[in-house]
Formats: structure tokens, C-alpha cells, sequence
């Protein structure tokens, strides 16, 4: 996927403008491929103007900002590599007082635009049922995206007309202008503004995609979900994002996972969580209950019986070995599922209860006053313990 435009300019979200454009400046002058000629270099300075186009545009940092490369469909999706700084309003004052004195400055930036150019990432927020993470499955999506024209087979140009070779640069892609200075003579170059630096032109452009090649269209995919992701989790789907231009590769599809919430059950990594009731009955004398698990949930297995040990604590955890996530990648390998005890204490007893416990009490060597009510304060308390549940006293 295509990295954080506010790192590759290596500012923060909340950066000045005039912070992002010194940083642009900056990373601008070090990657120019007519200064660097390191492997990459080209590529990262294609990032980097990429970053400031957006990053430098109010609307389009909106849009970045809260959909991501989603948002930036449309006039911003197509920029992609070198794009016409015309628009920009900064690549000339950037680079003139450093650049124009090079000879044959700005060559390798219009070789680029007559080139092939990759296709935009895309990203797509998908939200998932909670076992569906756990278990996984197939997802069928429909996204939005940009596929080569079928008019015109991506050349831009109406059926049975033709490309030419833009007159204005003589199909250089660039434009040259001397400028006379103190200091000397200088010479600046820049995009050709009649063909935006492919050195061609359309004799007449394509009706169904308006002269660019490529038309948005609608598809449905089918995305498989690996057992055991969560929110945050993200999937590529390799060419399946943006076309390219001119015969570049197609971009990648980047799915963004969100799990929602389930009632019965909580997630910490690749533990499950979860309570069960007992009686106060049950907490002392042990019992064995059965339980919901996110297999017998899904409909994989029958509920487990759980042993509640004699003399259990409210708060008391219980751990079912294996009953957890699956592991991404290892889908035998799972996690545990912990069960956390909540011991109900009644607040209504009947009279027949009542006694036995108090004679329950003298065995313990208490003394029980009837008349101040003893018991039942004792009751109260322990009713309103963390985690009991409480219902109104008669």
C-alpha cells in the first residue's frame, strides 16, 4: 500500500501548511532525479510530489484526512508519478533559484510522464459480524474504481481518429524559457501546458472516458477473510485497485477490517472473554454448568459443561483451554476462552430459607439477632457485591 502521505514529507497531521511546504522543499531538492541518481530515487521523489499535491490542497487534505486514498477518487486518484506542477503553484518557485541552472533539467521528468504510470491503491473499510473474524469466511464487496477504457483501449483518443505530436513542444513533453538575471542567464523548464508532458495530443478524445484512457466502473469482488483478524487488521488484494496508464500495472486494493461488538462474548488478542451466573448455592457447594462458547455460538459444537470448583470466590476466572481465536495463519493454534464467575447473593428469601440459614449460622457459631435483622443487612451487602445482580428487597 501506498505509505502515509504525512510520512513521507515526515511532518504531523497537525502540521502548518508552510511546515509541509518546507519539508516538500526539502525532500524535493535531495530526490530530484536530475541531483540523485541513487536506485529509487525517482520513485521517491514521485512519492513526495504525490504527498504535497494533496497535503498542500485544503479539500483534498479533508478528504485524505478522514476516507484516506479512498477519499482522493476521482480528480485526485488520477494523479499518479510526476503529475503538471502548473496546478501546484510551487514546483517552479521551488526549484527555479535550484534547479534551472542544471543543464537539461526537467528531461527526466517529462521521459516520465510519456511513460507507463502504476495505478492508484485503493482502500475499502469493511465491517465484520464478530464471529466472522474468529472463524473467517468469503465476503463479496463491490468497489468503485478505474479500469482501462473499452472505447478506446486506453489511448484517450475517439475510435478512427488519431494521437498527434503536440506542436507546442515538438513532443518533448517540456517547454524551455530563458530568463535573463544579474547574476547571468538561466534557463527554466517546464511541463508543456498544451499536453500536460506526454508530448502528444488527441485529435479528438474519447466520448465514454473524455480523452483519459480510463473510466470508472463498479465490480464486485469476493474477499477472503482469514480466521482469527480484528479491527484494524488490513488485507491487499494485488491488482485489484486503480488501472494503470499508459500499459502501467494496475494498483492494489487495501481492505481495512472493523469488527463490531457481540453481546456474549469480549476479545483481548486471542483470549475470549466472558461471564457466568451461578448461585451463591452453587459458588459453595460447586456445581457444573453448561456454557456458550464461539463454537457452539456458531453453531460448530454444543454448549460445554463448566465445573464450578466448592468454595468458589465471586471474580474467580475459569479458563477453557483452546476455546479461544485462531491464530492468523494457523487457524490450529488458538487462544484460550477465560470465564469469569459472578456469584448472585438473593435479596428475597423465604421464610423456610431464612431459618435454614440462620440455623446454618449457629453451627458457625453465630450470633443471630432476629428482631435488629442481622441476616438480612448481611444479605444486602453481599447483594450489592461488584458483579452480583440486585433486585429490590421485600
Amino acid at each position: 500500500m501506498a505509505r502515509d502521505y504525512y510520512e513521507i514529507l515526515g511532518v504531523s497531521r497537525d502540521s502548518s501548511k508552510e511546515e509541509i511546504k518546507r519539508a516538500y522543499r526539502r525532500l524535493a531538492r535531495k530526490y530530484h532525479p536530475d541531483v540523485n541518481k541513487e536506485p529509487g530515487a525517482e520513485e521517491r521523489f514521485k512519492e513526495i510530489n504525490r504527498a504535497y499535491e494533496v497535503l498542500s490542497d485544503n479539500e483534498l487534505k479533508a478528504r485524505y484526512d478522514r476516507f484516506g486514498e479512498a477519499g482522493l477518487s476521482g480528480a485526485a486518484a488520477a494523479a499518479s508519478g510526476f503529475q503538471d506542477f502548473a496546478g501546484m503553484g510551487g514546483f517552479a518557485d521551488i526549484f527555479e533559484s535550484f534547479f534551472t541552472n542544471f543543464a537539461g533539467a526537467g528531461a527526466g521528468y517529462a521521459r516520465s510522464r510519456q511513460g507507463p504510470v502504476r495505478g492508484d491503491d485503493l482502500r475499502f473499510d469493511l465491517k465484520l459480524e464478530f464471529l466472522e473474524a474468529i472463524f473467517g469466511g468469503e465476503k463479496q464487496i463491490r468497489i468503485s474504481h478505474l479500469e482501462v477504457c473499452n472505447v478506446c483501449g486506453g489511448s484517450g483518443a475517439k475510435p478512427g481518429t488519431e494521437v498527434k505530436t503536440c506542436p507546442t513542444c515538438g513532443g518533448g513533453g517540456q517547454v524551455r524559457r530563458a530568463t535573463r538575471t544579474p547574476f547571468g542567464n538561466f534557463t527554466q523548464v517546464s511541463v508543456c501546458p498544451t499536453c500536460g508532458g506526454s508530448g502528444q495530443v488527441l485529435e479528438e478524445p474519447c466520448y465514454n472516458c473524455n480523452g483519459e484512457g480510463l473510466a470508472q466502473t463498479t465490480k464486485k469482488l469476493r474477499i477472503n477473510i482469514p480466521a482469527g483478524v480484528d479491527s484494524g487488521t488490513r488485507l491487499r488484494v494485488s491488482g485489484e485497485g486503480d488501472a494503470g496508464r499508459r500499459g502501467g500495472p494496475p494498483g492494489d486494493l487495501y481492505v481495512y477490517l472493523f469488527v463490531e461488538p457481540d453481546p456474549d462474548f469480549q476479545r483481548d488478542g486471542l483470549t475470549i472473554l466472558s461471564e457466568v451466573r451461578v448461585s451463591y448455592l452453587q459458588a459453595i457447594l460447586g456445581a457444573k454448568v453448561s456454557v456458550p462458547t464461539v463454537d457452539s455460538k456458531a453453531g460448530l459444537e454444543e454448549e460445554v459443561e463448566l465445573t464450578i470448583p466448592a468454595g468458589s470466590q465471586p471474580g474467580t476466572v475459569l479458563t477453557l483451554e483452546g476455546k479461544g481465536v485462531p491464530r492468523i495463519g494457523n487457524p490450529m493454534s488458538r487462544g484460550d476462552h477465560q470465564i469469569t464467575l459472578v456469584v448472585e447473593i438473593p435479596t428475597r428469601i423465604s421464610s423456610e430459607e431464612r431459618e435454614l440459614l440462620m440455623r446454618l449460622a449457629e453451627l458457625h457459631g453465630e450470633r443471630i439477632n432476629k428482631r435488629d435483622g442481622f441476616l438480612s443487612g448481611l444479605l444486602r451487602g453481599l447483594a450489592q457485591m461488584p458483579g452480583n445482580r440486585e433486585r429490590e428487597e421485600e
